[in-house]
């Protein structure tokens, strides 16, 4: 039979390589025991391969882990799962928090794991949302949170523990997708009996061991878990029949099979399913991995091969690759959502290798088969579904090859085997593109909007005919060797000889100019009176060399180094282009501000109260609240004070408090609204550590001024002495709060006339004070 097989040749397609792609469906196998995966395996978290498995969580604390296959599997016919995992070396009373074995719609775009902690990656946790698109989960809970309705979970085992807890279960939780589904399904507590354990004998803890332990590979030996789940299409209902079997073994050389769960699962799944698998622990620690994945189609007797068919007599060119697709609806898929998966050559009929027994085998297209050398050329499979290419040699021109392949669908089934003959063909002499005019090949041309470029494709040969490409598709009615464009893309041209087989030109990218950045601080401020700014030293990346730059406003036009001396404020625009190319850029607007007036800037001080600023006014001292008046110029919108101390104000009429003697420059800054700055600096003497008055007099039988009392600050300690003329002493304090002498001697008053006192004090910084004199007691 002549089959009609899609072909394109493609020296002008961007190949990937031939390495082994994303596979598709069943049977997939992953051992997890080499030094690296296939490249369906997406690590997540603290998920790394290590020691002959995957590890989930190391035995630490707050770890959280998870993988997924980036394989979507068809759930037509339901799947089956089988892994071994090892669940070790835990901390503390309890073992923490435990895995998950999840599937997801595998269409999904974005992939997200759930909640960890005791929501094992799958179901949502408090703030947390669940893994996206979910549609199965099974918990294998240590802890115990996984099957309560901790972290808002819905749903839970109707009996709980003392601490809301049910440790060592497997529970299975429903579809979901962000903060709502993940229902509670069913649940199995491990470790008892009854209505949710299981039947007595069959108890088993999740881990096989505490602090300590070590990974348990062999079946035989006490600790060794193993897992299959399968997903029987359920034919008397939507979703499927699930069971859930496990391999335990609890005493030495005597593996038990146990049954979990055995149960319909009610829940209509999506076309295409993927797997995956997470992990936590939080204050307790375990370590979590898996090891010898298998997932397979589970109605496999429901299956039947592919039939491909016989193609003939169909044509490639010598001296180049040939893209072949051989598509769905040209062979045989008998198996509902079925694809071609991989395609795989064979000299005869006789090299074509019988499907083995060994699952696994099928999981994957044999490398040897994918690519055939022979004297004629190269057969070479392609990651794309059902695409191949074939490179013939120009030294078997008109000449005949026939191969055999075979092809191998998404369930991993394989055809019997089919024949291929291609023909070989004559290629053109090779055809160059070029811009009309030009003498040599360019790889870029940058063209304004509304130009057009005009494209000739020469070479030594006579074409029978053209077609023409833009970013690899063809267009439309391009059929001669020029061709005219204003439109951005990436432009090819094949030139077609008399046996139909292309010569592929070079490339030619047409784009609109990219032009550099404006965008910086479009108010450019000279704060120097009538002096010119320069506007190019604010334009990112300013180059001469590959631009023109232009400001035009206020009835002028500037170009490129003019721009640095721009003498009036003003809006203008700037814009830029490319040396060769005749347009701007879209123009930004620039403001221009070159200061006419000049910024003043003056402050005045004086202590708080009494305006001193002195010694002559009395003189400051330590702590004297001294205020600061700003009389600068009124455009002043900003305030920095700088006070000569190590202290600093924004206030523009602070006040300040030195707080001890010395001579200090403050400086004040004031800045307008553009920016520009002016500084002044005084100085501020702080020289007087204390002050003392002693009044010449006082009247005892007054109602004002009836004590004798030196008024004083910056004192610390002082003493008041009162004597007559005679030299007796009649008053003494050492009180600094003291109301003073009254005038009175053992409760007398004295007779008026002259008296003679005496200060003796200290002052805050150490000062001795002694000072004496006459005043008048006056009756």
């Amino acid at each position: 039979m002549k089959g009609i097989l899609k072909f394109f040749a493609i020296t002008f397609f961007i190949l990937l390589g031939f390495e082994v792609n994303a596979q598709i469906g069943f049977p997939y196998c992953e051992t997890f025991q080499t030094a690296s995966t296939q490249a369906n395996t997406v690590f997540g978290g603290d998920a790394r391969l290590t020691e002959g498995v995957l590890r989930l969580t190391s035995n630490q604390n707050d770890q959280r882990g998870f993988v997924y296959i980036d394989v979507p599997f068809p759930s037509t016919y339901g799947l089956k799962v089988e892994f071994e995992f090892f669940s070790y070396g835990g901390t503390g009373l309890f073992l923490a928090d435990g895995f998950s074995m999840f599937l997801f719609n595998g269409d999904t775009p974005n992939f997200a794991p759930g909640g960890f902690g005791g929501s094992l990656g799958y179901g949502p946790r408090n703030n947390e949302p669940g893994l996206t698109n979910a549609y199965l989960g099974i918990g294998f809970d240590e802890f115990g949170n996984f099957g309560t309705t901790h972290g808002n979970m819905s749903g839970s085992f109707p009996v709980l523990d003392q601490n809301g807890r049910v440790p060592n279960s497997i529970v299975i939780r429903g579809p979901g997708n962000g903060f709502t589904g993940y229902e509670f399904i069913v649940g199995r507590k491990t470790m008892a009996t009854g209505n949710d354990g299981l039947l007595p004998g069959g108890q088993f803890p999740i881990s096989s061991g505490g602090s300590g332990t070590s990974r348990v590979t062999d079946p035989m030996a006490v600790g060794y878990r193993k897992v299959n789940m399968e997903l029987e299409p359920d034919p008397d209902g939507i979703g499927f029949f699930l069971t859930l079997t496990m391999v335990v073994t609890t005493e030495p050389g005597l593996p038990r099979q146990i049954t979990i769960f055995d149960r319909p699962y009610d829940f209509l799944a999506p076309k295409n399913l993927k797997i995956g698998f997470a992990a936590s622990t939080g204050g307790f620690s375990n370590f979590h991995e898996i090891r010898n994945l298998v997932v397979e189609v589970s109605a496999d007797d429901k299956l039947l091969n592919p039939q491909g068919v016989d193609f003939s007599d169909f044509a490639s060119c010598a001296g180049q690759e040939n893209q072949f697709f051989i598509t769905d609806e040209e062979v045989i898929l008998p198996n509902e959502n079925s694809v071609i998966r991989c395609l795989q050559f064979y000299k005869s009929p006789e090299d074509i290798e019988a499907e083995t027994g060994d699952l696994c085998s099928q999981a994957r297209c044999l490398e040897q088969n994918r690519v055939l050398i022979l004297p004629q050329g190269t057969f070479r499979a392609s990651d794309q579904e059902g695409g191949f290419t074939f490179f013939p040699n120009e030294e078997f021109v008109d000449e005949e090859v026939t191969v055999f392949y075979t092809i191998t669908d998404s369930y991993g089934k394989t055809s019997g085997g089919n024949s291929m003959t291609l023909k070989i063909q004559e290629s053109p002499e090779p055809i160059s593109l070029f811009i009309s005019g030009g003498i040599q090949e360019k790889s870029k041309i940058d063209i304004c909007e509304g130009e057009i470029v005009s494209f000739i494709g020469t070479g030594n040969e006579v074409y029978e005919r053209f077609e023409w490409y833009k970013n690899g598709e063809l267009i439309p009615g391009a059929n001669q060797n020029t061709f005219r464009t204003g439109e951005e893309g990436v432009y090819e041209v094949l030139g077609y000889n008399r046996k139909n087989c292309p010569a592929v030109s070079n490339k030619i990218a047409v784009s609109f100019p990219d032009y550099p950045s404006l965008n910086f601080n479009t108010l450019v401020v000279g704060c120097s009176l009538g002096k010119a700014v320069d506007i190019t030293a604010e334009i990112p990346g300013y180059d001469l060399t590959l631009y023109d730059y232009q400001l035009s406003g206020l009835g002028v036009t500037l170009l490129n180094d003019a721009l640095k001396s721009v003498a009036k404020s003003g809006l203008y625009e700037l814009r830029v282009k490319l040396k060769d190319l005749d347009c701007y850029s879209v123009p930004v607007t620039v403001e221009v501000f070159i200061q006419e007036e000049e910024l003043t800037v003056d402050f005045d001080f004086g202590v708080q109260g009494t305006g001193v600023k002195d010694d002559l006014g009395g003189g400051i001292f330590p702590d004297d609240v001294i205020q600061f008046t700003d009389l600068s110029d009124s455009r002043g919108v900003k305030w920095e004070w700088n006070f000569g101390d190590g202290t600093n104000s924004q206030q523009q009429n602070p006040a300040h408090t030195f707080g001890k003697k010395g001579e200090f420059v403050v400086e004040l800054m004031i800045s307008d609204s553009y920016g520009c700055q002016e500084t002044v600096t005084k100085t501020v003497l702080i020289t007087r550590s204390y002050r003392l008055m002693i009044p010449t007099g006082f009247t005892p039988t007054e109602t004002q001024n009836r004590t004798f009392l030196p008024k004083q600050k910056g004192l610390i300690r002082i003493e008041l002495l009162i004597f007559n003329t005679w030299g007796d002493l009649i008053f003494r304090t050492e009180d600094i709060e003291t109301e003073g002498w009254d005038g009175t001697l053992n409760g007398k008053l004295l007779d008026a006339g002259l008296y003679v006192y005496r200060v003796n004090g200290v002052t805050t910084d150490g000062e001795e004070v002694r000072e004496s004199g006459k005043f008048r007691l006056i009756r």
